[in-house]
């Protein structure tokens, strides 16, 4: 019995990477949507350099800087997979972790989209997977200091418990939308986004339909990034463990979709439909690192209050900032996943200060998303400002306006 316990969990796992794997298509279509059609094909190379090198750089070094011995971080493993030791197989648990690996650079892409050089976006897609995501994820899923449970520790004498992150509100979204919003920022708007008066002007994109069938490949994807990360679905622990991150993660996601409608709907006259997909992907985040830990009920409240902030929070850094981000991935996974992962310490039904178990635990989040925030920040600034002053980041004027997919790839989208 326990041979076929282990098949069948193995089963999921792959099952479940296979989910988040389809979600590489819902972030292009969701990115080649709400951008210019003269942009799509440079979009949707992008999107499959993210997984094909992600790939590559995880398997042959990233995975053992992340789940390896270390301090810091772990050693590179050169493409050996026999130190690492787990009652799953060590291939399919490395599928697994590529998957979200590869998550963590695409969310980049959005924010960055219709002026970056493709020579230049290969390599920070390079770093992200190689460096910059393995690293805290060893300090978090590897079994580094921020989750380090043992007596003694450095958590546990400062907050009592470790820094939680089930399935990556932090170590995945928060890095990706940290990146994404200082990678906007070293590029500049695009050209004809603001006025001489400061003023935002929109650039609608070409395809709402692509749009919303990648936010639907998302929410479908994210049943596998969630429920997944159980790792395993025998016995009765597991089995209940992933039907609740299942309701949760859709209540979430139900519920941030209908609070973004209603506060673009008073805002703006009409509900709408580009907010409102963005919104659905504010609550997925936003529940992502309490799944397992939050009731229904609390999901629902995470989701209300990811789908209302958003709105507010593309507005800040459109409106205040400037910067612009085609997509709002910043908003969507930063600023939601810093919020979900906080909000984590306040509606866990096991250590939330909701359900009477002091401070402890929500401190534990906020440091833990500081320090994760502040590492993805730091190289976010040396990558981006030391590739732009180094070679150049953006693209020509020229290019810009007519187009990357003919100077950059020598073909169109559509004809």
């Amino acid at each position: 019995m326990e041979e076929l316990g282990l098949s069948l969990d193995t089963v999921w796992m792959l099952l479940a990477a296979m989910l988040v794997f389809w979600m590489q298509p819902g972030f292009a279509l969701c990115e080649t949507g709400f951008t210019r059609s003269k942009n799509s094909v440079n979009i949707l190379m992008k999107n499959f350099v993210d997984f094909m090198l992600g790939s590559l750089l995880f398997f042959f070094a990233g995975f053992g800087m992340m789940f390896g011995e270390g301090g810091f971080v772990g050693m590179p493993n050169f493409g050996d997979l026999t130190f690492y030791k787990g009652d799953l197989p060590v291939e399919g648990f490395l599928i697994f972790e590529t998957v979200f690996c590869a998550t963590s650079a695409t969310i980049v892409s959005g924010a960055m989209a219709e002026r970056t050089k493709f020579s230049m976006y290969v390599i920070y897609s390079a770093v992200i997977s190689l460096i910059i995501y393995p690293v805290e994820g060893h300090w978090t899923w590897g079994g580094g200091w921020l989750c380090n449970a043992e007596e003694g520790s450095f958590m546990m004498r400062t907050f009592g418990v470790p820094f939680h992150d089930f399935a990556g509100s932090a170590i995945v979204h928060s890095v990706g939308g940290v990146l994404a919003l200082i990678g906007a920022m070293s590029l500049k708007p695009r050209l004809g986004k603001y006025g001489k008066d400061g003023r935002s002007r929109a650039i609608p994109g070409h395809s709402l339909t692509l749009a919303a069938l990648g936010v639907f490949i998302l929410w479908l994807g994210w049943f596998g990034f969630n429920p997944g990360s159980q790792l395993a679905a025998t016995g009765e622990v597991n089995r209940n463990a992933i039907s609740h991150i299942f309701l949760t993660t859709n209540l979430s996601a139900a519920a941030a979709g209908m609070a973004t409608m209603a506060v673009s709907w008073f805002r703006y006259g009409k509900p709408s439909l580009s907010m409102t997909l963005n919104g659905i992907l504010a609550g997925l985040v936003g529940i992502t690192a309490g799944c397992d830990q939050v009731t229904p009920v609390g999901a629902v409240a995470i989701g209300l209050i990811c789908g209302v902030v958003l709105v507010f929070s593309i507005e800040f850094i459109d409106r205040r900032l400037h910067i612009d981000d085609p997509v709002g991935a910043s908003s969507v996974h930063g600023v939601c996943g810093i919020l979900g992962t906080l909000m984590t310490g306040l509606f866990s039904a096991t250590d939330g200060l909701f359900y009477g178990h002091g401070w402890g635990y929500l401190g534990a989040e906020f440091f833990g998303i500081l320090c994760i925030c502040l590492w993805a920040a730091g190289c976010g600034f040396a990558l981006f400002y030391g590739i732009k002053y180094a070679h150049g980041l953006r693209v020509a004027s020229r290019i810009e306006e007519e187009g990357l997919d003919v100077y950059e790839h020598g073909e169109q989208c559509y004809n």
